[in-house]
């Protein structure tokens, strides 16, 4: 299993990591979790519906939530991090 993050994810969770520290603490714990087990219960991992997919989502909190797609060779690309609101309104 391989993780990759976009590079406009990967900016944001930079500035976030300046801005918000439990926040991005509790990101990088998931996405370790994520690597372990990605059905772990926490994670609430699941496909999303309709137009969307082909994408599915994991929960970082009760509010917000980490978007991604998997690629070939069990690669899971994370490109998106917001509110459930937010991150289902732009994908």
């Amino acid at each position: 299993m391989e993780i990759q993050i976009s590079p406009d994810l990967l900016k944001r969770f930079r500035s976030l990591k300046r801005r918000d520290k439990s926040l991005s603490a509790k990101i990088e714990k998931q996405l370790a979790l994520f690597q372990q087990n990605p059905h772990y219960p926490s994670l609430r991992n699941h496909q999303l519906v309709g137009s969307q997919q082909q994408v599915w989502s994991i929960s970082i909190t009760g509010s917000v939530r980490m978007l991604y797609a998997i690629l070939e060779d069990e690669i899971f690309y994370f490109f998106d991090l917001g509110t459930h609101d937010q991150v289902y309104r732009r994908s």
